[in-house]
């Protein structure tokens, strides 16, 4: 499972999945200031999950119907940011095979799945 970490994501996020293994690219060191445009479609190509704290990506997935192979869309408030990595691992441990092709949002002691695409 691969992952692109929009430059809205937390770096601590970036570190901690990379950390553990998990083949993180990161906007910031690829492509900074790209728009969201550009960054969805870099997903896509490299065929990653997106991990967001940018909310104007469902606009881009539902909306646009953008290609995307899942996003992950994190909203922590500033309070909850230190637990912010381990909830992300946590979501991938616990949910690995229900991420792929769906929007998925994350927040404190909660997730919420969307609809699996179907090709």
């Amino acid at each position: 499972m691969r992952f692109l970490a929009d430059e809205s994501c937390d770096f601590a996020v970036v570190r901690a999945l990379r950390k553990v293994g998990f083949d993180v690219l990161a906007v910031s060191e690829l492509s900074p200031r790209a728009d969201d445009t550009a960054v969805i479609e870099l997903a896509s190509q490299e065929e990653t999950i997106l991990l967001t704290e940018d909310k104007d990506f469902g606009q881009l997935v539902y909306a646009e119907q953008k290609a995307n192979r899942g996003v992950v869309l994190i909203r922590f408030p500033a309070s909850a940011r230190p637990a912010l990595p381990k909830a992300v691992l946590d979501l991938l441990n616990e949910h690995r095979d229900t991420l792929g092709d769906r929007f998925t949002v994350l927040q404190p002691g909660r997730v919420r799945f969307g609809p699996e695409k179907h090709a």
